[in-house]
């Protein structure tokens, strides 16, 4: 019991100094706990990913279509169970800084294709009769205030004009990484429009959602279909859902990177404060090492009492930027839940917080604990005074 109370009693001898190391650990972990929460935002769409989807686009690029025909042709592959299309409509709500997700779809087999997509049964059947109507996820509602019933009016801007939709339904995740600020309309609706002003464009797609009966055929089913296609007008690649994803993620790998690189530079910055702090207690400290030398206490005791000092500020750094992490994640989910919409603290990123803070707090007092350990109790009394 003796070397915890001097572990305590040390730690907070020279009170402003620990406070202001406790502070700077614990800033520094909200850095790194908000960079990790960014990274799994980030990826958030991959892991919500299912290997039992894939998708198929134009091999030339994702912005080309697809003829509609297509969909019965991909639907007698040997392995494929669901078939569903879409294409991205790229709507404005009333100004371009109010950005979301809007995807014109064959709202049936879609939603069965997405089952993580939970919408009551009565707005699912209303959504299904009414061509106009779409479904919108439940912090994308929250966010503008919307309501069952409510008219949304779109700008089209690969699709020209004002379109007019109809609020039947409001989605929830099935778990927490699933996207609640996306808007999904019925193809037929937009197909309908086109086909009056644009009858080049009609009958077209962006992408095809297919669901496979087994995920280990995956590849095979997508070289048949891509294989089906070879040389016509249309080419088509077909991939996995994360694979597909992971393409969009990869175009911005530059920040990706960026960030990785920015929250190791945390921990080195903040290893380096908390070794200052442990060195300069470690020279302020020698006389009263070597004292207790003389009182019988091994080097392994010193060491116990230098590391545990060290770990005992770094861990209440830790905890002060665990508790500040998540208010912080609050207000970003509030300020930027339209760049991510999939935004909370993971428990491993709460691990990484604790694991970080124990490989500094240990790293931080190896060379001090060396140098007590090493003086002789002769140097070290003649430094009391």
């Amino acid at each position: 019991m003796i070397l915890p109370k001097m572990i305590m009693k040390n730690a907070f001898r020279r009170r402003v100094r620990t406070i202001l190391t406790i502070t700077a650990m614990g800033i520094a972990i909200l850095a790194f706990g908000l960079l990790r929460t960014v990274l799994t935002a980030w990826y958030s769409a991959v892991d919500a990913s299912s290997a039992s989807r894939l998708v198929t686009r134009s091999s030339v690029s994702i912005i080309f279509p697809l003829p509609l025909a297509y969909h019965e042709k991909i639907g007698h592959v040997s392995g494929v169970s669901r078939v569903s299309y879409g294409s991205w409509f790229g709507g404005i709500y009333i100004s371009e800084k109010n950005f979301f997700a809007n995807f014109a779809v064959e709202p049936a087999s879609y939603l069965d294709l997405y089952p993580e997509f939970v919408v009551p049964p009565g707005q699912k059947a209303d959504f299904l009769r009414d061509r106009r109507g779409f479904i919108a996820g439940k912090k994308l509602a929250d966010r503008f205030g919307w309501r069952l019933g409510d008219i949304v009016t779109l700008k089209g801007t690969i699709y020209p004009g004002d379109w007019d939709f109809v609020l039947r339904g409001i989605y929830t995740g099935l778990n927490r990484t699933v996207d609640e600020t996306q808007f999904f309309f019925h193809w037929d609706y937009l197909n309908e429009g086109v086909r009056k002003a644009y009858p080049a464009m009609a009958d077209e797609v962006g992408f095809f959602m297919i669901g496979v009966k087994d995920p280990n055929l995956s590849a095979e089913v997508a070289r048949e279909i891509d294989a089906m296609f070879a040389n016509s007008r249309a080419e088509t690649l077909t991939e996995s859902e994360r694979a597909f994803i992971m393409g969009f993620i990869s175009m911005s790998e530059a920040i990706v990177m960026v960030i990785r690189i920015v929250s190791l530079l945390v921990i080195v910055i903040i290893l380096a404060v908390v070794a200052n702090t442990m060195a300069m207690t470690t020279r302020e400290r020698i006389g009263e090492y070597a004292v207790l030398k003389t009182l019988g206490y091994r080097g392994s005791h010193i060491g116990v009492i230098i590391m545990g000092e060290a770990l005992l500020i770094t861990l209440s750094g830790c905890l002060l930027g665990i508790a500040v992490t998540f208010p912080m994640v609050r207000f970003f989910t509030t300020e930027l839940g339209q760049y991510f919409p999939v935004f909370f603290v993971e428990p491993l990123t709460i691990w990484l917080d604790f694991g970080v803070a124990i490989l500094v707090g240990a790293a931080a007092a190896v060379i001090p604990t060396r140098q007590a350990v090493r003086i002789r109790i002769a140097d070290g009394l003649r430094r009391i005074g």
